[in-house]
């Protein structure tokens, strides 16, 4: 037949189309985390306020520092690279024809905003202590064991939950919660696999979780809603944002990632931490959580280089966000400095080491 060509195609782009609308078809279809996934799933807007906070100016640095940073960013898929140190921009470029108005997805760094909000929750009373068991928001879990998972297990990672993390395996947690259109049934199906408070085990699954009660501890506000209302308006942001959902009706956020903003606005999260959870003399989030979500800690299983979400890279103070593709949110409170890479892909570098080292020189 002459038409059997046009026949196949047009069967083939129903059958793609269809797939699209499923988690095991957007995952072969996207296959991977890319830094255009912010335009692939619905999204809550995130609004800022009139009132902009804007870094001092700064004369950009020579063509010798340039040359020094120049082999981190032309091979290694570097998007956005930034540092800051009292509140003065002391470094600023943008590659692949991005700037400080292109959107890019967070990924792992949500999980950081994401206990930053928790524990704004806490200052507010709506969530009582992280010592409470998920089943007092999450009920349903009861069943599964969670009632021995206390808030505190999910945000240290050591809850002891069974989750793939393997961003290949279409079969795994990690691709429900990702690409899946219906992430409170997913949440239901979880399980453990070893005592809490047992070890640390780096899984998506905690922060989701913990997503779920924060949705759950606000009742009348959406989690988009309330980190526009306790951050995004108070910080000065200088953008708009928004927040990736799980699908358009009544969608919950996916609270493991996705996050899209600018790189200027991601650093405005750091310089929050830096000081301490004040935001030019109004207390944003209470000290005591800050102080709590970053210091070195060992108790309960937990590792000491992760607390709270956030990242210890030494044992001297400084912490970071960091997301899968090598998004990274760097503060080191000695030097009042904040680093922040955005990318395309992670690279063959040690960011984190030249973060380290980066810092020592200021």
């Amino acid at each position: 037949m002459k038409n059997k060509p046009l026949l196949f195609i047009s069967i083939l782009v129903i059958l793609l189309g269809s797939l699209s609308s499923c988690k095991m078809g957007r995952f072969f279809i996207y296959n991977f985390a890319d830094v255009k996934d912010y335009k692939k799933f619905p999204s809550r807007e995130i609004m800022n306020d009139s009132a902009i906070f804007t870094f001092s100016a700064y004369e950009q640095p020579s063509d010798k520092t340039d040359s020094v940073l120049k082999p981190y960013f032309e091979d290694e898929k570097t998007l956005a690279f930034l540092i800051i140190q009292n509140d003065t921009i002391k470094y600023e470029r943008y590659f692949e024809g991005y700037d400080e108005t292109s959107i890019v997805p967070s990924f792992s760094m949500a999980k950081s905003i994401l206990s930053i909000l928790i524990g704004c929750a806490i200052d507010e009373g709506l969530i009582q202590s992280i010592d409470e068991p998920v089943t007092n928001y999450i009920p349903e879990l009861t069943e599964n064991g969670f009632d021995k998972v206390t808030i505190l297990h999910l945000l240290q990672m050591t809850s002891g939950l069974k989750f793939n993390e393997g961003y290949f395996n279409p079969f795994g947690e990690v691709a429900t919660f990702y690409y899946g259109t219906n992430l409170r049934r997913a949440i239901s199906k979880t399980k453990l696999k070893e005592e809490p408070g047992t070890h640390f085990d780096y899984v998506s699954g905690n922060p989701q979780i913990r997503g779920l009660i924060l949705e759950r501890a606000l009742k009348d506000k959406t989690i988009s809603e309330y980190f526009q209302e306790k951050l995004w308006k108070p910080l000065g942001m200088e953008y708009g944002a928004s927040w990736s959902i799980d699908r358009k009706k009544d969608g919950l956020e996916k609270t493991f990632c996705c996050v899209n903003a600018r790189a200027r606005d991601f650093v405005k999260i750091g310089r929050l931490y830096l000081n301490k959870g004040n935001w030019n003399g109004k207390q944003i989030v209470s000290e005591s959580w800050v102080a709590e979500s970053t210091k070195v800690d060992t108790k309960e299983g937990s590792a000491w280089y992760y607390q709270y979400q956030w990242w210890l890279p030494t044992k001297n103070g400084d912490f970071m966000a960091e997301g899968i593709l090598g998004q990274f949110i760097y503060v080191n409170p000695s030097k009042n400095l904040i680093i922040v890479r955005l990318g395309k892909k992670h690279g063959d570098v040690d960011w984190v080491g030249l973060f380290v080292e980066l810092a020592s020189g200021f």
